[in-house]
């Protein structure tokens, strides 16, 4: 039986151009280094060796553990780690998916210009919309603060990268997750059960920063509820966000296969009013020995 070899993604993406383009970029990979780099790909791009690109992975790596509000840090993190494989399998996932197609074909952008709030706080309560505007409003966030991809070679798979990075808030409303530690680390491991992005799994190393409490809350909670709903929902990159903001949430999520965790602010919220109460109990019986 004949068996048919797929070539890499990059080597099929070079064979769609003329011979003549397909010799230039051969020439400048074979001369490609610090001093000699070849023209950008796209507006913004950085092409990187591969060693600056695994100092890249190793310093963003230890940057953002150490500080995990440092996006830059996360966003370098992710386009150093996603080449040559994982980005091309997402990139795969969203030309399998008729809907991903048209996201390909359109390039939506989700920014505060092209999403307007004040209209989304309008929709109607349990809205997709407006779920994600009151996620937005709760926790401070505003769609504008994602970085720009740039080391990322491929133009299209660039854009796939810029696509989950802007999708990322629709996923703390979709679960509801709030932007602390807590909830970033449980968002991450679901995000990794879906896309596979060695970035959402590498990220996961943070919980090494959270509180005892915190960290048997995750293991036992939300890292199961994270595998779980990650690997069966459907892939969430394909999901057209500017096209169901007026559909009802909970329809969405059913219609995904995600089903919402527990409400983490709420479980915090109980904890400290549980503690409090124990400490008045222990300050009473305290008081009443004392009598």
């Amino acid at each position: 039986m004949a068996v048919i070899l797929k070539p890499l993604p990059f080597v099929a993406n070079l064979l769609r151009h003329p011979p003549a383009v397909r010799l230039s970029a051969v020439l400048y990979t074979k001369s490609f280094s610090v001093l000699n780099r070849p023209p950008p790909n796209y507006e913004g791009h950085v092409p990187l060796t591969t060693i600056e690109r695994g100092a890249l992975a190793i310093g963003s790596a230890v940057g953002s553990l150490t500080n995990p509000r440092r996006g830059d840090l996360i966003a370098a993190l992710g386009e150093a780690t996603a080449t040559p494989y994982f980005i091309y399998r997402l990139r795969s996932v969203m030309l399998s998916s008729p809907t991903g197609r048209r996201i390909l074909r359109d390039r939506p952008r989700i920014t505060s210009q092209t999403l307007s709030l004040p209209h989304l706080r309008t929709l109607p309560t349990n809205s997709v919309g407006r779920a994600y505007a009151a996620w937005l409003d709760r926790e401070g966030v505003s769609p504008d603060t994602r970085d720009q991809v740039k080391y990322i070679d491929d133009e299209e798979c660039a854009y796939v990268m810029q696509r989950y990075r802007e999708c990322h808030d629709f996923y703390h409303a979709l679960t509801g997750l709030p932007v602390m530690v807590e909830g970033e680390v449980a968002l991450k491991a679901f995000e990794f059960s879906n896309t596979l992005l060695p970035m959402t799994g590498l990220s996961l190393m943070a919980v090494t920063r959270l509180k005892k409490a915190e960290r048997k809350r995750f293991w036992n909670t939300y890292l199961p509820w994270a595998v779980r709903n990650g690997l069966r929902a459907e892939e969430i990159v394909n999901v057209y966000w500017e096209e169901q903001l007026e559909k009802d949430v909970d329809e969405l999520r059913m219609e995904l296969g995600v089903e919402r965790p527990p409400d983490l602010r709420e479980t915090r919220k109980a904890e400290r009013e549980e503690k409090r109460r124990a400490k008045e109990a222990r300050e009473r019986v305290g008081g009443l020995m004392g009598n």
